[in-house]
C-alpha cells in the first residue's frame, strides 16, 4: 500500500513537471517574434520615396519607415545577386561558400571558380529557426542553386524551409512570368524551360508576380498562427530587376520610366502584406519586418542619390542598401519614425541578431562573420558593428557598366573606406563622413591608414577560398568570320 502511494505521488510530480515544461515551451513559442525578410532585387539606395525618390512614390514602404526605423549606412555583402543572398541567409561572407557572382550555366560557374549551388550544410538562419519551433517559408527569388543547365541542385526545402515557392532560379514549385506590352494580342513567356526545375508551375503576368508570392505567403502565415507557431518568411520578389514589365495600363517611356512603374507597382502589391500584419493585433505586436535590396541599381533605371557606382561594383552605390526595420512593439518607442544615419552594419549581422531576438541557437561549431547588432536594429542603441566589413568583387566584373579596371577588394572601417587590387595596388581611400560620393581619394595624404586597412583587407582576402577573379575570362571568344 505504501509503495502504491509513493508511486502515485512520484507519477503525479512527474506529470506536473512535464506539464510545466510543456506550458513553458508553449509560452516561449508564443513570445517568439515573427520575422518577415523582404529582399528586393536590384534596387538603388535612393529608390524609395522616403529615401529621396522624387520621380516615383512608394507610400506603403514609406509607411513602414514612418512606423519603424530607416537605416542609411546598411551594407549588403556583395554588389551582385547570388552571393548577397548567401550572406543574408548564413551570417557569413559568401566567399566561404565559393559563391562570388551570380550563379549561371555550369561551365560559366566553373570558369569563374565558383560552386554550382550553395552547400546545404551552410548555417542557414531558416534551419536554426525551424529547430527553434518556427514555421519557415521562402516565397520568391532564390538564385542560390538550380538554374539554367544546373538541374540537380538541392530543393529549397533542404535548406531549412518547410515550404517554398520560387521563380526560374531555384528548385521546387514556382511562378513563371508571362509578358504583355501595349499592342500585344497574346502574352509571351520567359524562361519556359524552367518548368524542368520543379513543379507545380503557375504562369502569371510578370507585372503581378510580387502579389503572387504575397498571396502564397499569407496562407502559410495563417497556418502557422493556427498551429501556435511563430513564423519566419522570406519574401524575395523578382522586382525591380530588369527587363521591366509593368502592367499594360501603367506602361511608360524609356528604361527609367518602365523601372519607376515597376517600382510603384511592387510597392502597391506589398501593401497587401503590410496590411495583413498591421491589421492583426497579435501580429502587429509581435512581428519584425526587414526591407532592403540585394545590391545596387542597374544604371539608367534605379538611382543611388549621392552615392557613386551601381550594381556589380564595390563603390557605395553597389553595396549600400536602404534598410527599413518595422516592429513598433519590439522597438525603443523613442526611435520609432527616426532615421539612423550613423550605425554601420551589414547583412551578415542579421543572422546573429535574429538568433538573439528569437532565442534560437546557432549550429554547433559555427562561427559567424556577422555580429549581434540587435539593439541597434531595434533602436535601443546606435552602435555600429565592431569589426570592419570586407568585400571582394565578382570575378567576372573587373570592368562593367561605366567603369574600367574596377577595384578587386574593399573594406569599410568606421568613417574610412579603402578600395584596392588583390595585391594592394591602386589604393583609393575615402572618408565617408565627409565624402559619401567617393570623389576625393586621400590615399597619398593618409599612407598610414592605407597601410593598416590594406594589410587587414588582404589578410582577410587570403583566408577566403579563391575564385578566378585574377584570370577571368579564361578564354576570349573568337570573333565569328563575316
Amino acid at each position: 500500500m505504501r509503495t502504491t502511494i509513493l508511486f502515485s505521488i512520484t507519477l503525479t510530480l512527474a506529470l506536473l513537471v512535464n506539464a510545466q515544461s510543456i506550458f513553458a515551451a508553449e509560452a516561449k513559442q508564443a513570445d517568439q517574434p515573427n520575422i518577415i525578410l523582404v529582399f528586393i532585387d536590384d534596387m538603388g539606395w535612393a529608390d524609395f520615396s522616403c529615401f529621396g525618390n522624387k520621380d516615383a512614390q512608394t507610400p506603403n514602404i514609406d509607411q513602414m519607415a514612418a512606423e519603424g526605423i530607416a537605416f542609411e549606412q546598411f551594407y549588403v555583402n556583395s554588389p551582385i545577386c547570388s552571393p548577397s543572398r548567401v550572406a543574408i541567409s548564413t551570417g557569413q561572407y559568401p566567399q566561404r561558400w565559393k559563391i562570388t557572382s551570380y550563379l549561371a550555366h555550369r561551365q560559366m560557374n566553373k570558369d569563374r571558380g565558383m560552386a554550382q549551388w550553395l552547400d546545404p550544410k551552410a548555417p542557414m538562419l531558416a534551419r536554426s529557426l525551424k529547430q527553434a519551433g518556427y514555421a519557415t517559408g521562402h516565397f520568391g527569388k532564390w538564385h542560390m542553386g538550380g538554374q539554367r543547365d544546373v538541374t540537380e541542385a538541392p530543393p529549397i526545402t533542404d535548406y531549412g524551409f518547410d515550404q517554398s515557392l520560387t521563380n526560374f532560379e531555384g528548385m521546387g514549385p514556382k511562378l513563371l512570368p508571362l509578358t504583355l506590352k501595349p499592342g500585344d494580342k497574346e502574352p509571351g513567356r520567359i524562361w519556359g524551360d524552367a518548368v524542368r526545375l520543379g513543379k507545380p508551375v503557375t504562369w502569371m503576368q510578370r507585372s503581378e508576380i510580387t502579389s503572387g508570392f504575397v498571396d502564397a505567403a499569407i496562407p502559410f502565415m495563417d497556418k502557422a498562427q493556427k498551429e501556435g507557431k511563430p513564423f519566419y518568411v522570406n519574401l524575395w520578389p523578382d522586382d525591380v530587376h530588369g527587363p521591366f514589365w509593368p502592367p499594360v495600363d501603367k506602361w511608360a517611356d524609356g528604361k527609367r520610366g518602365l523601372y519607376l512603374s515597376v517600382l510603384e507597382e511592387m510597392d502597391r502589391q506589398f501593401g497587401k502584406l503590410f496590411n495583413y500584419v498591421t491589421s492583426n493585433e497579435k501580429l502587429k505586436n509581435n512581428t519584425l519586418i526587414l526591407i532592403c535590396s540585394d545590391n545596387g541599381h542597374e544604371p539608367g533605371a534605379g538611382q543611388a542619390g549621392p552615392l557613386k557606382g551601381s550594381k556589380t561594383n564595390l563603390f557605395e552605390g553597389g553595396i549600400r542598401s536602404s534598410l527599413i526595420a518595422w516592429g513598433p512593439s519590439l522597438m525603443n518607442k523613442k526611435s520609432i519614425g527616426t532615421r539612423n544615419k550613423s550605425s554601420i552594419f551589414s547583412a551578415i549581422d542579421l543572422t546573429p541578431s535574429l538568433l538573439q531576438l528569437t532565442g534560437a541557437q546557432a549550429p554547433r561549431g559555427v562561427k559567424y562573420d556577422g555580429e549581434n547588432v540587435l539593439d541597434t536594429l531595434l533602436g535601443k542603441s546606435t552602435a555600429s558593428r565592431s569589426q570592419p566589413i570586407f568585400f571582394r568583387r565578382p570575378p567576372d566584373r573587373k570592368a562593367f557598366y561605366e567603369f574600367e579596371n574596377l577595384p578587386d577588394l574593399a573594406v569599410r572601417d568606421k568613417q574610412w573606406k579603402l578600395l584596392c587590387n588583390y595585391d594592394g595596388t591602386n589604393p583609393q581611400l575615402y572618408n565617408l563622413n565627409t565624402d559619401v560620393g567617393e570623389a576625393r581619394n586621400l590615399a597619398e595624404e593618409k599612407p598610414e591608414i592605407v597601410a593598416r586597412l590594406s594589410e587587414q583587407l588582404i589578410a582577410w582576402h587570403k583566408t577566403m577560398p579563391e575564385d578566378n577573379g585574377a584570370t577571368y575570362p579564361l578564354k576570349k571568344k573568337k570573333k565569328k568570320k563575316k
